[in-house]
């Protein structure tokens, strides 16, 4: 949940389990179990420190845990724009996803179709930090890997979005 007034970290140390998993539960798209498991590692030192013990409980989950935190995330430009979180919605605007000519969006549309056949979940990529061209790129290129590679590079595009969902929450 995006804040207008970012928390200071001795505030965050102060935050009881479950207002942390209010702020923080959509930090990893629709998984505030992840939240609850990093709250336990409390005093954090700063805004990294909560990012690496997200990254650290993402990389201990076994494939199909990963795979199942991928499929949390919405498809890019999906038919559903309401079933998106604030955050995806104001990701996906700044990546320039929702003014996709009637092209790029029925090529996007059949690539996340085609990926989401093959893989099992639905192609996720730090929209942040790509725009809508190189978007379509990266889902054309990474249809030609295997499953594991993808949920190697799904959890990283992952860390990725998180990162910059706790810097527009925590005080650096």
């Amino acid at each position: 949940m995006p804040t207008e007034t970012l928390i200071g970290i001795v505030d965050v140390n102060e935050l009881d389990c479950d207002d942390f998993v209010s702020i923080f539960g959509n930090v990893v798209e629709h998984c505030s179990l992840c939240a609850a498991a990093v709250w336990q590692h409390r005093p954090f030192r700063d805004v990294y420190h909560i990012h690496k013990l997200v990254c650290d409980f993402l990389d201990n989950l076994p494939e199909d845990g990963q795979q199942g935190v991928l499929r949390l995330h919405p498809d890019l430009a999906g038919k559903v724009a309401g079933a998106l979180t604030a955050e995806s919605q104001n990701e996906q605007k700044a990546a320039g996803i929702d003014n996709l000519t009637r092209d790029e969006k029925e090529a996007m549309q059949e690539r996340n179709t085609k990926y989401r056949e093959k893989f099992g979940f639905p192609f996720v990529i730090c929209a942040r930090k790509n725009k809508k061209d190189a978007i379509l790129k990266g889902l054309k290129s990474r249809l030609e890997n295997d499953v594991t590679a993808e949920v190697t590079n799904g959890v990283e595009q992952v860390k990725q979005i998180a990162l910059l969902r706790l810097l527009g929450i925590v005080r650096e």
